[in-house]
């Protein structure tokens, strides 16, 4: 009889447990985090120094699903630091509402500021332990406290604050506003939601408000890893300004400096005074007067560079063509640029050039420099050019 007691026992035991699993849920583990690996030669530093405040008060110790909700912080971050890319910025680790009753450890560095590393930052959230503090004023003291993990930085700074934002008033929103007082359009705050409290959803919201350029999210909202980098990348990274195309420099190939595209008058030898046409002439003084053919003697200067010219290119040969202004026949002016041309030629034989390495052509009024219609575009027309030829 004991035997048959013994086995009908174990029968109703195996069967309660059987009605037991039946009726709840068996919670799956969830998958393990899969970080985005950005390219770090992609990127460059969004931001010089960074500080991420952690809540470890007492509400932290609540139940959000499954798990205590602080849990579910470190496991943001731990997701969060995973994807960091290591570069060139600063980061901090600051905890709030560790100890109660003890204001003076309300917060707590426990990471930096210095060059931010993966191994670092993890090493440093790993030894977060309990929520064991109050919230509110201790959270304020962590804002104004992450004004000094700041101090030193030179360029944009950002603090990302995890929190499920409860029991907290306005004290937090004050600090922060006095935080961005501080840094200016410098300062972005960011600020994660654990947990799913309106009131605190609406805190979180505020304090990310007075940052100016940040928001305010939640770690359910980033809980894949793709979220995870679009957060990451907003906070932390920034696409480098693209380079500057180059810009092929137009050539110049005669050295009179104007460039090919430009010049009118190529193959000038070197050192020869060109117009803005790259022409051989020197249209900055008037070499003749109105209807005449007489070189002005301001002209000789100019005459004089020239000669030294062709002396050094003793292979040049040079055609000197004479033009005139649109004043009288066409005619008339034709035979006046000849008698020009030939007035030029005169003088460079004189000073020692051969005069077979020069002929003369005259042009009229058929091809002006500048325009006809003012006086001083008159007189820059009645002028002398010098065209190599081969």
């Amino acid at each position: 009889m004991k035997k048959h007691y013994l086995t009908a026992f174990f029968i109703v035991m195996i069967s309660a447990l059987v009605i037991s699993c039946g009726g709840k849920k068996v919670m799956k583990t969830a998958p393990s985090f899969e970080p985005y690996k950005f390219n770090a030669n992609q990127y460059v530093p969004k931001v010089d120094t960074f500080v991420v405040i952690l809540d470890t008060s007492y509400s932290m110790a609540d139940k959000y699903g499954n798990k205590a909700k602080a849990n579910v912080a470190k496991e943001f971050l731990s997701a969060m630091n995973q994807t960091i890319p290591e570069m060139n910025y600063n980061g901090a680790l600051r905890t709030f509402g560790n100890i109660a009753y003890v204001p003076d450890k309300s917060t707590l560095l426990l990471y930096g500021p210095t060059k931010y590393s993966t191994a670092g930052f993890g090493k440093a959230l790993n030894a977060v332990k309990g929520s064991n503090g109050d919230s509110s004023r201790a959270l304020a003291k962590a804002i104004s406290a992450a004004g000094g993990d700041l101090k030193s930085a030179q360029g944009p700074v950002n603090v990302v604050i995890i929190s499920d934002g409860e029991d907290m008033d306005q004290v937090p929103v004050k600090a922060a506003e006095a935080l961005k007082s501080q840094f200016g359009d410098r300062l972005c705050i960011f600020t994660v939601l654990i947990g799913d409290s309106p009131a605190g959803k609406d805190i979180l919201d505020q304090i990310a408000k007075a940052g100016g350029c940040g928001y305010s999210t939640t770690a359910d909202q980033l809980a894949a890893s793709g979220s995870m980098a679009g957060f990451v990348e907003g906070i932390f990274l920034a696409k480098p300004a693209p380079k500057p195309v180059p810009v092929a420099k137009p050539m110049d190939s005669d050295g009179d400096g104007v460039t090919d595209d430009k010049d009118q008058c190529p193959n000038t030898p070197m050192g020869a005074t060109v117009d803005a046409r790259g022409c051989w002439t020197y249209a900055a003084v008037v070499l003749f007067d109105f209807d005449s053919a007489e070189i002005k003697s301001e002209a000789h200067p100019m005459l004089d560079e020239a000669v030294v010219i062709l002396k050094k290119n003793s292979k040049i040969k040079v055609e000197v063509d004479g033009h005139t202004d649109n004043i009288g026949p066409a005619e008339y002016n034709m035979m006046l640029s000849e008698r020009r041309a030939n007035a030029i030629m005169k003088y460079f034989v004189d000073n020692g050039v051969e005069a077979e390495r020069l002929t003369v052509k005259g042009f009229g009024l058929t091809k002006p420099a500048v325009g006809n219609d003012t006086k001083e575009g008159r007189a820059k027309n009645r002028r002398v050019e010098l065209t190599p030829v081969k």
